[in-house]
């Protein structure tokens, strides 16, 4: 009780402190608004192929204005998108010594998607954003199959949030998301909002994150940033849906989480300040674990009981370009987190100390390169350690994860034919070499609406990791998009 009511505390501290600071950063003539206007409207484009991308219209609002009136239904860009998605090699895994499971080629992903991006600077100061989805799922698609071979649809609005700035503040309210860190799709610091990886269709963070309501207010000074958000209802990662490669049958109902009558809230602030080719960044934040950890059932059947758990992230980054290098560095001081087995979520293991809160520290590293305007390359590592892995634990229980672990992941991307044609490429691994992912991409728009997507996705595991299951697994996908 007395580390909740310090953790409350420091929450509100660290708001608190940002309206303090952004008074003694009075704006002075000339002094970096357009760093303010940048960030705050700035839409980036990532593109994998992927349908449930929240950024799939980044380009589509870089133009110039036009001098004639417009009409509000200009902000509406729409994209539709069909796509199937195999796994076309037959084997078989053996997730324990002796037991094997057989794996037949087979379509996993037969579904149309449809999305949409508004966007409205409908006033002086004023900006409108909404971002949704669309799904319908064909016969053979595991959700299909999910809903006792009948066609399924899913609707959802992504982002919604009202954004006003003046002078050199901006205040944005609504969902959305908030990411810290460098290290592009590897960073410790990045555990803000929750993730979706439902199936192997994402397999990138940025198209992963899910948007939660937030207030978010930013301070702009010369060559400094204040950052901070309030979070009142904090979201948690989906389970897997049945029928799905993620889905585990741990013999009980596994859900979400049970709210009660206690107030859940998180909240965190961030300091920024940009040097001549460097930034650095100090950030504090009050959170929920984003991935639930499940007891049995009070029953011995039925629903898993879904536990949550708070704890406080004191991070650092830092950038440093060097020609056509840019250096990337994340440090993350995680206090009372539990330690997990796996990114799986499960029963919690009788004697494994799952349940006892631990500190724990992360590193990563990352390092892009441009090798010309067209090619780019990446690199970014992250490592992990508990850091008091003895502390409440009986002589009954062991140690999960007593040693440092993390993960590893290289990006490739070449843009050809003035764009029209993109080839990517991601491996990902973790440190102790127990699991290579190997994805293939390309991308090619035939017109200005039209384009066709490819991907060769292959996973490599031995049984010191879940990813096992997947052991062998070749998967290759195709989508066609129309755009308008």
């Amino acid at each position: 009780m007395l580390m909740r009511f310090a953790r409350y505390s420091l929450a509100m501290l660290l708001l608190a402190l940002a309206p303090v600071a952004a008074g003694q950063m009075a704006p002075t003539e000339g002094s970096g608004t357009q760093q303010s206007n940048d960030d705050v409207f700035s839409d980036e484009l990532i593109f994998e192929g992927d349908l449930f991308n929240d950024d799939l219209f980044g380009d589509a609002f870089d133009g110039t204005e036009d001098s004639k009136e417009a009409s509000w239904l200009d902000g509406f860009t729409l994209r539709l998108s069909q796509q199937l998605f195999w796994q076309v090699n037959n084997h078989s895994v053996e997730p324990l010594p002796g037991l094997r499971i057989p794996k037949d080629a087979d379509l996993e992903n037969n579904r149309l998607g449809l999305n949409f991006k508004y966007q409205n600077a409908f006033a002086p100061g004023w900006l409108l954003q909404s971002t949704g989805q669309a799904r319908w799922y064909w016969k053979d698609d595991y959700e299909y199959q999910a809903n006792n071979d009948n066609i399924d649809s899913e609707y959802r609005i992504n982002e919604l949030y009202l954004q006003r700035s003046f002078g050199q503040q901006s205040i944005k309210f609504g969902r959305q998301t908030v990411v810290w860190g460098e290290t592009v799709g590897n960073s410790v610091l990045d555990v803000i909002n929750h993730t979706e990886f439902r199936d192997f269709t994402i397999i990138d963070i940025e198209d992963a994150r899910l948007n939660q309501w937030m207030l978010v207010w930013d301070v702009f000074s010369n060559g400094s940033q204040w950052s901070s958000f309030i979070n009142l209802y904090p979201e948690f990662n989906p389970t897997a849906v049945p029928g799905s490669p993620f889905y585990a049958n741990t013999g009980y109902n596994v859900g979400d989480y049970k709210r009660g009558s206690e107030t859940l809230f998180e909240a965190g602030t961030q300091w920024r300040k940009s040097f001549e080719r460097s930034d650095i960044s100090f950030m504090t934040a009050y959170l929920y674990e984003n991935q639930l950890s499940y007891d049995y059932p009070i029953e011995g059947y039925g629903d898993a009981v879904a536990v949550i758990n708070d704890f406080v992230l004191v991070g650092f980054s830092a950038n440093r370009a060097i020609d056509k290098l840019l250096l990337n560095l994340d440090l993350a001081l995680s206090l009372g987190v539990q330690p997990k087995e796996s990114s799986f979520p499960g029963i919690t293991v009788v004697g494994s100390g799952l349940d006892s809160q631990k500190d724990q520290l992360g590193a990563s590293l990352g390092v892009e390169y441009a090798i010309s305007s067209d090619q780019s390359i990446s690199l970014g590592v992250q490592a992990n350690k508990v850091l008091n892995q003895r502390k409440t634990l009986s002589s009954q229980q062991t140690n999960v994860n007593d040693r440092i672990f993390g993960s590893w992941l290289v990006r490739y991307r070449n843009a050809r034919s003035n764009g029209n044609l993109v080839i990517s490429s991601t491996l990902q691994g973790d440190l102790a070499t127990d699991s290579l992912f190997v994805s293939l991409g390309l991308d090619y728009a035939i017109t200005d609406h039209w384009a066709v997507a490819g991907q060769i996705i292959s996973t490599t595991a031995n049984q010191q990791t879940p990813m096992v299951l997947f052991d062998a697994d070749v998967r290759v996908g195709a989508t066609v998009t129309y755009s308008f």
